[in-house]
C-alpha cells in the first residue's frame, strides 16, 4: 500500500465521518475547525471565496461558478462534499484534483494535533482545502456547504459572495422538521454587507432571508426574479436554454451540458451571482459565460448529474437522493422517450425513504440494492418499503449487482436509471 492509500486509510478510520455514521460525525460549533486552521495560520484569510449553500444544486452551481472562472482565466479553487470515486475530487483547482503528495504531507503535519482536537473527517479536509487553496494562490474558491450553513465547517470564510440555491426537507434530525428552520440554518452563510443571491423564491420562507439579510445589511438577490426562462429544448446530453434578463430586458441563449431540466433554477442562480461579482471588477466577459456553461463538466470535471453513460439502452445516474431531487429526477425523465424503465435505487438510512418512494412511477421494474457504507439502508427492507408503495422488484446485495441484473432485463429501446443516493452513483460508475 502507498502512502497516499495509507493516509486515507488512517484519514477514514480515526476521524468520523458523516457519510459513514451520519449525526453522530456532526458537530454542532465550528470550534475544532478554528483550532485546526489557527494552527495553519488561517490560510481561508489568504484567497477570495464565493460561498454555496442549498439543499439541492449547491453542487451544480458550484461546478458552473467554478467553469466561468476558470474560463475568464483566474486560477479557480473548487471544494465540494462527499466525492464519487476518489477523495481527491473534493479539492480541485481549475478542474485538477489536490495531488496526492499533498494530502500526505498535510495529514503528516496535523497528526500530533489529532488526538489533541478530535477534528470530523469533513473539518480535516475543509482545512486541507484551505491550505491547499492559500499555498497554491488561487485567485478565488468556490466552497460549498457541507451541510446546512450555519454551523457548517465551511462557514469561517468572508466570501465575495453568497449563494444559496433551494431549501427543501433534508437531513431533518439535524438541521430541523420545518422549511423555516432549515431555511434559518442555511440563511447562516449570510455575512454583514456581503450580497446574497437567492436561486429561488419560496413564498413560505422568503421572508427569513430577507430578515436576515436587512439584519447584517447585506444586499440580497432573488434570481427567479431576475431573470425568466423563455424557452427550454432538453436533450439527453445537453439543454438548450432562452433567458430573459428581466431588468435589462435582454434575451439570452445558454447552452448548457448540464441537461437535467432542474438546472434552470440553477442557471439563474449563477447568472445574477456573476452579474454582481462583474460589478465587484471581476472581469467576465458575455463569452467567457456561454463557453463555460457550455462545457461545465469537461473544464470543473463534474460527474452524476443526469450523466448519460451509455445508450442502447440509454442508461443514466444522478445523485438525486432527498424528497426535492427525487422529483426534479422523475420530472426529467418526462422528456425521454423509452420502451420501459429500469430503476437501479437504495438510499441511506437517514432520509424520508417513505415519502420519497411515492415520488418513484409504479409502471418501472426495480432493483433495489445498498450500498457498501453503514449508513446503507437494508435492501431487503427497501425492498418491502416499496412494495407497500406498489413498486415491485428485486432486492440485490451489491449495486453492482442491481445494475447487472437490470442490463441483463433492458431491451436496446429502455432506459436505466441509477440514483438514489451519491453512494449508489459511485458504485454504479
Amino acid at each position: 500500500m502507498n502512502a497516499y492509500n495509507e493516509t486515507l486509510e488512517y484519514l477514514y478510520k480515526q476521524l468520523p465521518m458523516f457519510t459513514k455514521l451520519g449525526a453522530d460525525a456532526y458537530k454542532t460549533d465550528l470550534h475544532n475547525t478554528v483550532a485546526l486552521l489557527n494552527l495553519l495560520d488561517n490560510p481561508q484569510h489568504h484567497f477570495k471565496t464565493i460561498h454555496v449553500a442549498g439543499t439541492n444544486g449547491k453542487g451544480s452551481s458550484s461546478h458552473m461558478l467554478a467553469a466561468i472562472f476558470q474560463q475568464a482565466g483566474y486560477k479557480t479553487g473548487l471544494y465540494t462534499s462527499p466525492h464519487l470515486l476518489d477523495f481527491r475530487e473534493r479539492i480541485r483547482i481549475n478542474g485538477q484534483p489536490v495531488t496526492e503528495e499533498f494530502v500526505v504531507s498535510f495529514t503528516n503535519q496535523l497528526r500530533p494535533h489529532i488526538e489533541a482536537i478530535s477534528p470530523s473527517f469533513f473539518e480535516m479536509t475543509v482545512a486541507m482545502a484551505f491550505r491547499y487553496f492559500a499555498q497554491e494562490q488561487v485567485d478565488i474558491a468556490i466552497i460549498e456547504v457541507g451541510l446546512g450553513g450555519r454551523l457548517d465547517s465551511t462557514n469561517v470564510i468572508m466570501p465575495e459572495l453568497a449563494l444559496i440555491t433551494n431549501i427543501s426537507y433534508d437531513h431533518k434530525n439535524i438541521l430541523g422538521n420545518t422549511l423555516s428552520e432549515i431555511a434559518t440554518e442555511k440563511a447562516g452563510i449570510i455575512k454583514a454587507n456581503i450580497p446574497v443571491v437567492i436561486s429561488e423564491t419560496q413564498s413560505e420562507i422568503q421572508e427569513i432571508f430577507l430578515q436576515k439579510a436587512a439584519a447584517l445589511q447585506a444586499p440580497i438577490h432573488f434570481a427567479d426574479q431576475e431573470w425568466m426562462v423563455d424557452g427550454s429544448v432538453i436533450a439527453n446530453t445537453h439543454m438548450e436554454l432562452t433567458l430573459l434578463d428581466t431588468r435589462q430586458q435582454q434575451m439570452h441563449q445558454i447552452r448548457l451540458d448540464l441537461n437535467g431540466q432542474y438546472q434552470e433554477k440553477n442557471v439563474m442562480g449563477v447568472l445574477s451571482s456573476v452579474k454582481i461579482l462583474q460589478q465587484q471588477g471581476w472581469k467576465i466577459t458575455p463569452a467567457h459565460i456561454t463557453a463555460a456553461l457550455s462545457h461545465v463538466k469537461k473544464i470543473t470535471g463534474l460527474r452524476g448529474r443526469w450523466e448519460v453513460v451509455s445508450q442502447h439502452p440509454l442508461t443514466v445516474m444522478d445523485v438525486g437522493h432527498n424528497e426535492a431531487g427525487i422529483r426534479e429526477v422523475m420530472q426529467q425523465l418526462g422528456h425521454v422517450n423509452y420502451r420501459h424503465l429500469h430503476i437501479v435505487t437504495g438510499f441511506v438510512k437517514d432520509k424520508e425513504v417513505e415519502t420519497v418512494l411515492t415520488l418513484f412511477p409504479p409502471t418501472a421494474t426495480y432493483y433495489f440494492c445498498k450500498a457498501q457504507i453503514p449508513r446503507a439502508l437494508d435492501e431487503v427492507t427497501l425492498t418491502e418499503m416499496a412494495a407497500g408503495k406498489g413498486l415491485q422488484g428485486r432486492a440485490y446485495a451489491t449495486v453492482q449487482a442491481a445494475l447487472m441484473a437490470a442490463r441483463q432485463h433492458a431491451q436496446p429501446d429502455d432506459m436505466i436509471l441509477v440514483c438514489g443516493s451519491f453512494f449508489i452513483v459511485a458504485e454504479a460508475i
